[in-house]
């Protein structure tokens, strides 16, 4: 890559270090997620000389696994991009499963690793490893800093790349005796890289046959993804809905990007999707597919997954153009650009009552529903109710597992970028640090990190951050003794074998292990068990008035599964509903 850049000289010497925060500081970063080694102290070091008229938060997170997700959960919860900082060897690989994750889900994050000092790359020198070789295939773009008098123009080329176009993360690897180094900083004021066109419009003969594809359409309907999130589509996607009449469904990332509680939203479509929204799909006659990548968890058999309709494709990223699914009008744009001109185009007046009722009977006819006994607590009842008393104005961010799925049927999202996972990866361990994050970056909303309980323990130690930082998020965990989406499987399709699914205590498989309150109190935040369905509103009304970091562990049976569910490969003709 090549740079052609405005130079902003400074006067005097600066130790690379410090010029990596002083071009920290330039791009507005406000909050970084660091843990400190060897190779990464002169860093941390200048972090403490920044002035106090400056704005610049360090959080000390107790894993750099916590770090990374923390910078994720903020950057998912503002847009901004999110800093993760850590030492080489052990400390940059645990960086590794966050960077897969921001890539798999289009996460603006800059990694900063420390590295080995130069004369010892290469020699299995004490924590050194080749972490630019190890995140080359789950990076947008990774830097191996050879000279402190390209530190500058590094640091500003990786936010540029992080946060434009598809975004992603960039990760910058800084050997010691580079951060040591001094010299006179050259500050470029503008980024232009040559062949890398982050923003990109579609031309007037896509956008003319994809109006005509609209004015044909009998059953139309739209496929929204977090690509609508990334390009900050949402108001837009609104007013094109509203001028079409189109009904619309979305990925787990998407949900937030429409008002789930619009009457042409028909909620979320996919493997653990609503029958409705899957049906809608398979019965369309033009799929308008707007920043998605067809993912298998929502195509199941690809070729059967809409298969009946005309597809359009709108994605920024051209390598996603027909990687899964040949789309009949491809177009490769930025999506809010897109919508924007269609709103402003004749789109014909079309009447689609006759669909729309369709759609309301097969929801009428199987809508999300689960059963209840009116003892045992049901965790979709949890999210409902959850929902109810926040009524959408909340941040929830969510481990891997059934706890995911739930909340993604029962919590009705009404904003964009309150819905944080990860999706594409399925990473274990993500809610709470993401949590954390988000509520750094937004701190006048409330944040919820809905969890299982094998998740939640992949990263607890993150309680001792909430605590010392005085993050107040809420900690709600769904806890069935056991890793539940991998033990439905076992009772779906291996005769409720289990293969070492239980994580309770074997010797007292009746019990509740771990105690997550004692650990939790243990931390110094309050927390709480409940057991019955009874306990549960005053619970959360318990939970949410809380002005301290909160953790809630519900008893929840193992019994319960996650449905409707098309399984791994299969079409919406294979769906397992309640009951079934």
């Amino acid at each position: 890559m090549t740079t052609n850049s405005t130079l902003n000289k400074e006067t005097r010497a600066l130790k690379g270090s410090d010029i990596t925060v002083e071009a920290l500081l330039r791009e507005g970063v406000e909050i970084i997620f660091g843990y400190p080694g060897g190779a990464s102290m002169e860093i941390h070091q200048a972090l403490t000389r920044v002035g106090s008229d400056r704005k610049l938060r360090v959080v000390l997170p107790r894993h750099e696994q916590g770090a990374v997700f923390a910078a994720e959960g903020y950057a998912k919860a503002t847009g901004k991009v999110g800093v993760a900082l850590a030492t080489s060897g052990p400390g940059a690989t645990n960086l590794v499963t966050g960077i897969a994750d921001a890539k798999m889900d289009s996460v603006p994050i800059v990694a900063i690793t420390g590295q080995v000092p130069q004369a010892m790359i290469g020699k299995d020198a004490f924590q050194e490893t080749d972490v630019v070789g190890v995140t080359r295939p789950i990076t947008k773009h990774n830097y191996l800093v050879q000279r402190v008098e390209d530190l500058p123009r590094v640091v500003k080329q990786a936010f540029y790349i992080a946060s434009t176009g598809r975004p992603g993360p960039v990760l910058i690897d800084i050997p010691k005796n580079v951060q040591q180094a001094e010299c006179v900083p050259e500050w470029p004021t503008e980024v232009n890289l040559r062949s890398y066109r982050p923003y990109i419009e579609a031309g007037v003969r896509e956008l003319e046959q994809i109006a005509g594809a609209i004015r044909s359409a009998k059953k139309p309907i739209i496929y929204a993804g977090n690509g609508i999130i990334c390009a900050s589509a949402s108001g837009v996607l609104h007013e094109f809905v509203e001028k079409t009449g189109i009904p619309i469904v979305m990925t787990v990332l998407g949900l937030g990007g429409f008002p789930a509680d619009h009457p042409l939203c028909f909620d979320m479509l996919g493997m653990h999707g609503a029958v409705y929204a899957n049906y809608g799909v398979n019965q369309a006659d033009l799929l308008l597919a707007f920043g998605v990548r067809f993912d298998d968890r929502v195509t199941g058999k690809v070729e059967e997954f809409a298969k009946h309709g005309t597809i359009v494709h709108v994605d920024i990223d051209a390598s996603e153009i027909n990687k899964m699914k040949t789309a009949h009008i491809p177009v490769t744009s930025d999506v809010c650009y897109v919508l924007e001109q269609l709103n402003k185009m004749d789109l014909g007046q079309n009447d689609y009552t006759g669909w729309l009722e369709e759609l309301e009977q097969v929801k009428r006819e199987k809508p999300f529903c689960y059963r209840d006994d009116g003892k045992q607590i049901m965790p979709q009842y949890v999210m409902e109710l959850l929902s109810e008393k926040t009524q959408g104005k909340a941040i929830i961010t969510t481990g891997v597992g059934q706890h995911q799925m739930w909340a993604a049927q029962y919590f009705k999202f009404l904003y964009p970028r309150t819905m944080l996972t990860s999706a594409g990866l399925g990473a274990m361990g993500f809610g709470y640090p993401a949590a954390l994050g988000a509520k750094l970056g937004r701190p006048d909303w409330e944040v919820i990190d809905i969890d299982g309980d094998g998740s939640f323990i992949m990263n607890l130690q993150e309680l001792a951050t909430a605590y010392v930082e005085e993050i107040p998020v809420k900690a709600l965990i769904i806890n069935n003794q056991h890793l539940g989406m991998v033990a439905q499987w076992e009772d779906r399709f291996y005769s409720s074998n289990r293969a070492h699914t239980f994580i309770g205590d074997p010797r007292n498989p009746e019990g509740i292990y771990p105690d997550f309150v004692a650990i939790a109190q243990g931390f110094g935040l309050p927390a709480r068990r409940i057991t019955a369905k009874e306990e549960v509103s005053e619970a959360l009304d318990e939970m949410l008035a809380s002005d301290k970091p909160y953790v809630l562990d519900v008893i929840v049976p193992y019994t319960e599964h996650v449905l409707p569910m098309i399984p791994t490969g299969r079409t919406f003709a294979d769906t397992i509903y309640e009951g079934e």
